[in-house]
């Protein structure tokens, strides 16, 4: 029988590592040891980033990177890096990148020769997908569409025009507004599937044409995490 061994992250290496997207149970063994051995961890914002490390009973130096101070922030990451320290990226939630700022760190690392690993694990995107029911062997991830109102529905506009399983994420708040564009650019009969919650006690799964789940939330009053998915392969 195999021993098992520690892990001990690389020296001079970034790691990118998946974090739960809502239910703590969903990390990975190696997640974990890369988060207690690394020299420090580099996360999007401290009062998350404090939250899911007590969790684990694990005490690290955090740096923050995000959209305000992401161009400074690598300057202080990369001195480090190249001073032999090892560091795992964390996003609030997820898989880094996804969406999520640290693009500038691992392109100037790889530019630098750095190595940066990724530490894969849950994320939103493929739970919604195999949950949904659809086929999705080919599918379209257009994901974050734009808060303003209308330059989303020109971007759904666009996606009409798409006959693929079309995946989209947007910020619990705009659910509502989002379907109602949906139903105004794309059509009341378009099948849907509403992913909501995804590794949480109420997950659910919303499934019909986007006029019935468009009713659904407004008359239960969604306001949690969600990835909507669009069936735009059918005619209808």
């Amino acid at each position: 029988m195999q021993a098992f061994v520690i892990f001990r992250p690389m020296k001079g290496s970034l790691y990118l590592v998946s974090t739960p997207i809502g239910n703590y149970g969903d990390i990975t063994i190696r997640a974990l040891e890369v988060l207690r051995n690394a020299d420090f961890i580099i996360c999007e914002e401290l009062k998350e980033a404090h939250r899911l490390l007590a969790h684990y009973g694990i005490d690290k130096e955090l740096i923050t990177l995000n959209e305000h101070n992401e161009k400074d922030a690598v300057n202080d990451i990369l001195l480090r890096l190249t001073g032999n320290k090892s560091a795992a990226l964390i996003s609030d939630c997820g898989t880094p990148l996804f969406s999520d700022p640290g693009h500038l760190l691992a392109d100037v690392c790889i530019s630098q020769k750095i190595k940066v690993v990724p530490v894969p694990g849950a994320n939103s995107l493929l739970p919604a997908l195999i949950g949904s029911g659809l086929d999705f062997e080919k599918f379209y991830y257009y994901g974050w569409l734009s808060p303003k109102k209308n330059v989303r529905r020109q971007q759904l506009f666009k996606l009409k025009n798409i006959k693929e399983v079309i995946v989209l994420m947007d910020t619990p708040y705009r659910l509502k507004s989002l379907l109602e564009d949906v139903v105004k650019i794309l059509g009341k009969n378009i099948p849907i599937v509403l992913a909501y919650q995804l590794t949480m006690e109420n997950e659910e799964f919303y499934r019909g044409n986007a006029i019935e789940i468009l009713r659904i939330a407004e008359d239960r009053k969604l306001k949690g995490e969600f990835v909507l998915i669009l069936n735009n392969m059918k005619n209808y």
